[in-house]
């Protein structure tokens, strides 16, 4: 299936409704994993909607990505209670393992990786999650056992 027939069979589950947009571009964000430039012309044609609004919803939320990310979306919490707990140890495993920095995807597009200020599960810290499953508790070692389950 092509992108924009992709594109459309979302836009159709929503009933090409322009109340929908946001709803839209989080289902082209999950099967996607990023937000490519003709899927948000597709968008805009099919719902009636200016590329200015969809690029400033895009843009301003945190759940969107204009660049594609990787498959797994690694998340690992530098709160407070993680903090004191040792997540810097973590963080600094993950980069070693994946090779990337926050803020970066790897090249074979495998993961993405990124740092939050809270999980909202401060009494499991170090917290790290994967593509929404969250891991608690964890050591440098605990977090490389982890990334090594993830293909």
């Amino acid at each position: 299936m092509s992108l924009l027939e992709r594109v459309d069979a979302i836009i159709d589950r929503h009933g090409a409704e322009p109340s929908a947009l946001i709803q839209v571009l989080l289902e082209l964000q999950g099967e996607l994993h990023w937000l490519p430039r003709e899927a948000l012309a597709r968008v805009g044609e099919r719902l009636v909607v200016p590329q200015s609004r969809i690029q400033r919803i895009a843009t301003f939320y945190k759940a969107f990505s204009l660049v594609p990310k990787g498959r797994h979306e690694i998340h690992v919490c530098m709160g407070t209670a993680c903090h004191v707990r040792g997540a810097g140890r973590v963080l600094d495993k993950v980069k070693e393992l994946t090779g990337i920095a926050p803020g970066e995807t790897d090249l074979e597009l495998k993961f993405s990786l990124e740092t939050v200020n809270c999980l909202g599960c401060c009494a499991l810290g170090p917290v790290m999650e994967i593509d929404g499953k969250t891991h608690g508790k964890l050591g440098a070692e605990g977090a490389a056992t982890v990334l090594e389950s993830y293909e």
